[in-house]
Order: structure tokens, then sequence, then C-alpha cells
């Protein structure tokens, strides 16, 4: 089929096919960012903490008339309390594990720091590297399941005490494999000694976790997400958390009997109605955001290609409309009913590809400007390849049903009256 005829009748209706072309570049551009962005967010939603989630809970409770940690008599009693308090627990039937915890992967309640290889380092300075530490106890790996990689787990040796405001020397630390490979590049972690927040004390490395995600969910912490650090040490202070992991099917049970179980040792104490919550409520909570932000890209997607595609459809139908004694001519000359259909098609065609090549260039610049104002990474050329090929078959899949009605034009609208 010649392109000649095709190419003057869009000369003939100029507005209408720049407008369409603009309307396609548009949503292409618009729909190729939207889709990377929900990619990313359904990326990491889906992301492992490293954490074995499923039979896991926790409980965040604080205490009414504690002692003071500010002084040595005020944290040992504190520490007898929440001593008390992982006994009770631990006594519960269903229960397999509870470790103390100032925090678990994504909680949005982080204790960072920083390690380094050498004693007295600058915080923020070369070779320091950001991490978050979670205190906790020999239970620790088997609460949370992480998977030990390398070295040994905790023992009730290791284990410490301190005040929340109290700084002490951190003799051992199990840390995460990304951290590992951070710090030690060339070699196997277990043994070695890192420094923590700038002390001079040393701390051995006894054992490399899988993974570990740290608790932060904002974008400061997207540098350093996979650097963690256990420290065996209780946090003595009004306030703990407890990680409880349950034997399977009893989770439910067990988190309905934390409540009266605590009560009964120490019944000075807060606990609501979210002081005991499932880690699958907490990855609940902490991709809130992220979800809505993927639903909403995705039905503003869904909008714009629905309106594009009866843009199309508006237009090639009008064009019909007014080309009946055009097409019966046609018809009457010898034309079939698949020429017709095939003339709207490369009409379609040829508008929609000059609509994409626009369309690619504003996804590009509109991503551009995203990673400036954003922190939004490159689009890969694989979204704005497949945005391409859906657009040009959405704009086909459009202007079928009007080409097939055109098709279907007799050859006597040849015969009438213009």
């Amino acid at each position: 089929m010649k392109l000649h005829p095709i190419l003057a009748a869009l000369r003939k209706h100029k507005a209408g096919t720049v407008l369409i072309a603009l309307q396609i570049a548009l949503t292409l551009a618009i729909v190729c960012n939207a889709v990377f962005i929900i990619g990313q967010r359904v990326e990491r939603v889906n992301r492992p903490t490293g954490l074995d989630e499923s039979n896991l809970f926790l409980v965040s409770q604080q205490w009414v008339g504690a002692p003071s940690a500010d002084n040595a008599d005020g944290v040992e009693k504190l520490d007898a309390m929440q001593r008390e308090d992982l006994a009770a627990l631990r006594q519960l039937p269903g229960v397999a594990a509870v470790a103390p915890t100032n925090s678990l992967p994504l909680l949005n309640s982080s204790w960072t720091g920083s390690v380094s290889h050498k004693p007295g380092a600058d915080l923020g300075g070369k070779g320091d590297i950001r991490t978050a530490y979670y205190f906790t106890d020999e239970q620790a790996l088997s609460t949370l399941g992480l998977r030990l990689v390398a070295g040994r787990n905790f023992n009730a040796g290791d284990v410490q005490h301190q005040g929340f405001r109290d700084q002490r020397d951190r003799p051992v630390a199990i840390i995460s494999k990304a951290l590992a490979d951070k710090l030690f590049p060339d070699g196997n972690a277990v043994g070695k000694v890192m420094y923590s927040d700038g002390s001079n004390a040393p701390t051995t490395i006894i054992g490399v976790v899988a993974r570990l995600q740290i608790p932060s969910i904002g974008s400061w912490g997207s540098s350093f997400a996979w650097y963690s650090t256990l420290i065996p040490t209780r946090l003595d202070g009004g306030f703990a958390r407890y990680a409880v992991r349950t034997k399977p099917g009893q989770l439910d049970a067990v988190m309905r009997a934390v409540a009266p179980a605590l009560y009964k040792v120490t019944p000075m104490r807060v606990l609501d109605d979210d002081s005991v919550k499932p880690f699958s409520e907490i990855r609940a909570k902490a991709y809130r955001a992220d979800i809505g932000m993927a639903v909403l890209m995705g039905v503003i997607c869904l909008i714009l290609l629905c309106v594009t595609a009866a843009g199309i459809v508006g237009l090639t139908s009008f064009w019909v409309g007014q080309r009946h004694r055009q097409i019966g001519v046609r018809r009457a000359l010898g034309a079939r009913k698949i020429d017709i259909l095939h003339y709207f098609q490369i009409e379609n065609l040829l508008i929609a590809g000059v609509g994409v090549v626009l369309g690619v260039v504003l996804a590009v610049g509109l991503n551009m400007w995203l990673m400036t104002h954003y922190e939004m990474t490159r689009i890969p050329l694989l979204y704005v390849v497949t945005g391409v090929l859906a657009m040009l078959a959405i704009g086909q899949g459009a202007v079928f049903v009007p080409a097939r009605r055109a098709s279907n034009v007799p050859p006597v609208e040849a015969t009438r009256a213009a």
C-alpha cells in the first residue's frame, strides 16, 4: 500500500493528528516512568529482611514507677525485672524462643553508629562504615531465625547488660555478611576486630549471619540497609522490647497469653493494644506507603492508557464518518475490505510512530528530572522498549473497531451525494 494517500489525508487533519501524537507521547513518558516506579516499589516491598518472619511477634512494654537507669543500683533492678519477663515468656506453652531486643527490621526505630578498622576513628571519616545495632542475647539467632554462615553464636557468657545511656565496651559481635564483606572484602571476617563508634576498645567478630536488614525504612538508610551488627547486651530502662518465636500454629494463642503472663510477673506496667503485634503487621505498616504509591501509579497508568485508546477510537471513528463517500469510491474501484482495514491501521501506525519517538525523548527527560529531584535511578532501556511496543499495540487495538466498520462501507456509498 502506498503511503502518499495516507500522508495526504493526514495533512488535511493536522490538528487531530498532532493531538493524538502528543497524547501518545505524554502517555508513553508518564507510563514508562510510573511502571518503573511501581517495579521499584514492588521490589522494595518483597525484599527479604533476613528473618524467618513466620511465627514471630514483638512485645513492647513500659514499666510504671520503674527504678532509674541513671545509677548502677537502678540498672541492676531493671535488669532483674527484664530477666523475670524473659523467663515468664519462655515458659509459655507454644513458645520456641525469646530474646530481648531494642528493635527489629522494618520497625523504623534505629540505634545507628559506625564501625571502622582503626581505633578512635572520627565518625563519618574515611573508612568509617555506618551500621545499625541490635542489642540482644544468646537466643537472638534462634528467635529471629537468622542463618549463621560463619563463626559461632553468642553464649550466655558473652551477654552483658547496661543502662540505655551507658557506654560500655563491646568485646564481641555478630555482623551481617554485607557488613563483613564491606569491612573485610579480601578475607574471612570471623576472628578479626573492628572498632565501633570511635572507640579504642576492639570488638572481635565471632560470627556472620547471611542477611539482616536495618530497622530504618527511610531513604537516609538505603546506603547501609544491610549493614547490621548484633551486640550481646541487654539494654535496661523503663521501656523494653522482646522478640518471641512460637511453634508453628501457636502464634495467636501465645500472643493472647503474653499480657496475662507479664502482668502476673509485675502488674505495674503498660501493655496496650499495640504492644503485642506479629511481624507481618510490622512489615505491612512499614511498606504501606510503598504499596499505596504502587496502587496510585497503577491507577494513573490505567486511566492514561484508557484515555489514549478512547482518543484514538474517537478520532478514527470521526474520520471514518467523514470519509464514507471516499471509502465507497475505493470499494467501487476494487478495494477489498482488508485493504480498507489496513489503510486505517497503517495510518494509525504512522501517527503512533511519531508519538512514541517523541514519547521516548520525554520519558528519558522525565526520568532525568526525577533522578535530580527525587533520588530516582536511571530507567532501564527495557522499560522504554516495552512501553513503545505496548503503545503501538494499544493503538492498533484501539483503531481496529472503527477500521473494521470502515471496511464494511458498501460500494454504493460512492453514488451518494457528499
